[in-house]
């Protein structure tokens, strides 16, 4: 339950990084964001339950053993976030680099 899961139910962790660099670094982060937008709002939900009403200490204890659950799955997909921003960055240097490389390499070529 701590890992996030791709299309097939594989937790995303354990994906190969051939496979996340096909599916793209931007759309991992996006869809980590909307599920960690979800796990959020389910947070929100179990929190009120927790607070609104008279409760019988069974029901009580699944709510609170959901709400721990659930701070797991955000503090992983935070986790996980925050590897794809890094990774991304990394990318995006990288990028800019090779650019700057090949804009002096055209204006040496051109002089």
């Amino acid at each position: 339950m701590g890992a996030s899961n791709d299309e097939w139910g594989i937790p995303a962790i354990n994906m190969t990084k051939k496979k996340r660099e096909n599916l793209g670094i931007a759309l991992e982060i996006d869809g980590l964001e909307k599920k960690l937008s979800q796990c959020r709002r389910d947070l929100e939900a179990v929190n009120s339950r927790l607070c609104g009403a008279e409760l019988s200490p069974e029901a009580r204890r699944s709510l609170e053993k959901e709400k721990n659950s659930l701070m797991n799955k955000a503090s992983n997909y935070e986790k996980e976030l925050k590897l794809f921003r890094q990774e991304n960055q990394k990318n995006m240097l990288l990028s800019v680099a090779i650019f700057i490389l090949l804009a002096l390499i055209y204006a040496y070529w051109t002089m």
